[in-house]
């Protein structure tokens, strides 16, 4: 399955959404690249993901990881995601690539209180959202990637 891949590694190249999408350490099973939000309070900065496909693949799903610290409800410490798309009991052998990081990057411009792995943070959101903007936005300036320009 190495070639199906490579061949949805150049459609993520090409998507609006990340810039800078390429193997990891040459290993066509571990990509790297940068997402770009859309909304407040993470538009501000571009986030470092890394998507990692088993051996399996495409008869399990790949493992989202954000490498970029991100104050997020639905993104753990160590840069887990909560996202459903990609749970054994959701996954389908014909969701591609592109669509596991467009559901990234809407969960980052929407963040969904429901999808948790943080409930501290989900709890500010819900309870707090002038807080939890606040919080995040300050966290997206500290350790956030710069924007790349946009592609003309």
């Amino acid at each position: 399955m190495a070639g199906r891949i490579a061949k949805e590694l150049e459609e993520a190249r090409s998507w609006e959404g990340a810039r800078d999408v390429r193997p990891l350490d040459g290993n066509v099973r571990r990509w790297t690249g940068l997402l770009l939000p859309n909304n407040p309070p993470y538009n501000a900065g571009a986030f470092r993901f890394e998507l990692t496909f088993s051996p399996n693949h495409p008869h399990e799903p790949p493992r989202a990881t954000l490498r970029t610290p991100i104050y997020h409800p639905s993104v753990d410490l160590e840069g887990r995601v909560c996202q459903p798309l990609t749970s054994h009991g959701h996954w389908e052998p014909a969701t591609r690539a592109i669509q596991v990081l467009q559901d990234l990057l809407l969960q980052l411009d929407s963040p969904d209180p429901r999808r948790l792995l943080r409930p501290d943070v989900a709890r500010e959101l819900q309870e707090r959202p002038e807080e939890f903007l606040l919080r995040a936005e300050e966290h997206t300036r500290l350790h956030a990637e710069p924007r790349p320009q946009p592609r003309t």
